[in-house]
């Protein structure tokens, strides 16, 4: 073997090679192919876009453009923060973003376990696909059939009032936390099959080995659920957690601006609806405030997925990064 071949060599078989990009690039070059046109979708229409974020700090105007538009520094984000509701917005978002992590977070877990409970494969079949269409049905239509169940003279209007409770237009009710509840109880029915589904392919990655053992033991279908199952799938529910985490406070801006009024501002208003709002809602176009919001609101979120993923290593020793 001459010298070169036998110095390519030991560079192929060095560890610190072996780790590199470049020995990862030799081996899996195929797949780097099929990631280019992920890697121009993600750079076309998600950075490059960012660069608009400077908006946030000019009196911007579609006709001067980016560099012609005069610089006005902080201006915007003062006027964002100082507004009369920001406040009320501010704690709607934070509020329903806490349910939404803690309420919201555990009915898709509870019926992926559920499902797992099930043996007879075209039934939980059938099951699983009648619990996905709710996510595919519009925020429109969702946001209508809620309307007419809550209204007045709504179906489960009625139904509550023989339970004693007054007869009234629900969406209508400005008291703490109505409206929360409201729009908790349409996130979780149009949402829990769809955000099962991660949890039903993790459960069903479990060795199926350790429930015999554990059932030759004696231990319960339900023993084996919270003792097996749950520790096993306990990394891909931290990783969801965090992820929740992170968009938690881009609280869902379509359907609360189809479900509010005037009347329910103070419980309903959230910072994504309060921008717009005060950006487009005024019969003039801010697309600077809008710009400020959304970078304040991206921060925040970045904040809140950095910090839930550092604590989460610290506690369980497993993150998302």
């Amino acid at each position: 073997m001459s010298t070169a071949d036998a110095a390519k060599a030991e560079r192929l078989n060095d560890p610190k090679y072996k780790k590199s990009w470049a020995f990862d690039f030799k081996k899996n070059w195929a797949l780097y192919i099929m990631f280019v046109p992920v890697l121009v979708y993600e750079i076309v229409l998600h950075y490059i876009p960012m660069f608009g974020i400077i908006m946030a700090f000019e009196d911007y105007n579609v006709v001067d453009g980016y560099f012609g538009s005069p610089w006005v520094g902080f201006k915007h984000f003062i006027d964002l923060f100082t507004g009369e509701q920001f406040l009320t917005a501010l704690r709607n978002t934070v509020c329903i973003a806490l349910i939404k992590c803690t309420i919201g977070f555990f009915p898709s877990i509870i019926f992926a376990f559920l499902l797992s409970l099930l043996h007879h494969k075209g039934f939980k079949r059938t099951v699983q696909t009648f619990s996905y269409l709710p996510n595919f049905v519009a925020a429109v239509v969702v946001a209508s059939l809620v309307m007419q169940f809550l209204a007045k003279d709504g179906p489960l209007t009625l139904l509550l009032s023989k339970f004693g409770l007054e007869n009234q237009n629900w969406l209508a009710n400005n008291k703490i936390p109505v409206f929360w509840i409201i729009y908790l109880l349409m996130g979780v029915w149009q949402s829990v099959g769809w955000g099962s589904i991660m949890y039903v392919a993790a459960i069903s990655q479990v060795s199926g080995d350790l429930h015999e053992a554990a059932a030759i033991d004696g231990a319960t279908r339900l023993q084996r659920l919270f003792k097996i199952t749950l520790p096993n799938i306990m990394p891909m529910i931290i990783m969801m957690l965090v992820l929740n985490v992170g968009l938690s406070f881009s609280t869902g801006f379509d359907s609360i601006l189809l479900l509010y009024m005037p009347s329910t501002y103070n419980v309903a208003d959230t910072v994504y609806t309060y921008t717009y709002r005060m950006a487009f809602g005024g019969g003039t176009t801010n697309y600077s405030l809008s710009a400020a919001s959304g970078l304040f609101q991206s921060v925040v979120g970045t904040a809140l997925l950095i910090l839930s993923n550092s604590l989460s290593r610290k506690l369980s020793s497993t993150s998302l990064f």
